[in-house]
């Protein structure tokens, strides 16, 4: 009979797996994530069947993580900007908080390894900042941008702002209302 699978076990290998990719990247083996979470190889691989299922799976928990940071006391009836600026906010906060997660992120987001159907299911609980969007398109405070790249935009010159919040961390609130300032410029109609 099969031993249940462990909650702890479960997170202790994706926590492994974020620190190790983070340092060698998402190509490091997967003996040096079992080893770090303390577990045999394996364990690992009871929790996970492939390598690329650990992938997809670290991929929806770093993006459950990043939406409760961003989300969490989101202003649905505020104005746009102030929604807008809510969502940089919280997504610097998120990054600098969690340099690890933000770099393993960047990797995986780009990797042939995550699924299509992975990255619509990471996604979708980003609505409210989907509908934002479609919504200041609608009312003419947004220029007529594609979706992905008024998020690419956001993405760039968030990942932008953290390095330089990591860099110089007494100046992290400059940084941030100026990084802010530059998206919605890019984005908006003056």
């Amino acid at each position: 009979m099969a031993r249940p699978r462990s909650e702890d076990k479960r997170n202790a290998i994706l926590d492994a797996a974020t620190q190790v990719f983070a340092e060698q990247g998402i190509h490091a083996p997967t003996s040096k994530i079992a080893r770090t979470a303390g577990v045999a190889e394996g364990t690992l691989f009871t929790y996970f069947d492939s390598k690329d299922t650990l992938l997809n799976q670290l991929y929806l928990e770093l993006k459950v993580d990043m939406r409760e940071a961003m989300l969490s006391g989101y202003p649905r009836r505020a104005s746009i900007r102030e929604r807008a600026v809510h969502v940089w906010r919280t997504y610097i906060d998120w990054g600098v908080a969690h340099p690890q997660a933000r770099k393993v992120m960047a990797q995986l987001s780009v990797s042939q390894s995550i699924a299509p159907e992975t990255k619509a299911t990471g996604s979708a609980p980003f609505g409210d900042v989907q509908g934002m969007l479609k919504e200041a398109m609608a009312k003419g405070v947004l220029k007529e941008l594609d979706p992905a790249f008024v998020g690419a935009l956001l993405t760039s010159l968030a990942e932008t702002t953290m390095d330089f919040i990591a860099r110089e961390p007494e100046r992290a609130e400059q940084y941030r209302s100026a990084g802010f300032e530059a998206f919605w410029k890019a984005i908006g109609k003056a």
